[in-house]
């Protein structure tokens, strides 16, 4: 593959650079400059081109897709302690509420029992 051939990278993987390059160069940054910044960050979370006959790649994780949650994580933190933790409880509420379902604490299961489709259980003998 030639210096500059994009002939391996999926349609995807064109639009994900065309996208960094268009918010490289709304912040200033020159076009070819912004091009090339582009296409690094492709290579960088996708590992090359990942079109039929070109090695493909295994999945990265899309490392530079997670600068968004550092930034949020840096929000966080500029919040007070006291919204910080008003937060947290209510998220500690929500998971606690969830973990039991609507119906309370969870059923336990004796050895063969069912719940069926109706909520009621069925006993099936061995």
């Amino acid at each position: 593959m030639p210096q500059g051939d994009k002939s391996k990278y999926t349609d995807k993987q064109k639009r994900k650079a065309e996208h960094i390059a268009e918010s490289y160069e709304e912040r200033g940054v020159a076009k070819d400059e912004a091009e090339r910044r582009a296409w690094a960050t492709v290579n960088k979370d996708d590992g090359g081109g990942n079109k039929s006959g070109s090695g493909r790649g295994t999945r990265t994780g899309n490392p530079a897709a997670h600068r968004g949650g550092e930034k949020g994580g840096k929000a966080s933190a500029a919040r007070p302690a006291s919204e910080r933790s008003k937060s947290a409880k209510k998220a500690a509420e929500t998971r606690k509420k969830n973990a039991t379902g609507s119906w309370g604490t969870p059923p336990v299961f004796r050895i063969g029992e069912a719940l069926d489709r109706t909520g009621y259980f069925s006993f099936a003998y061995a």
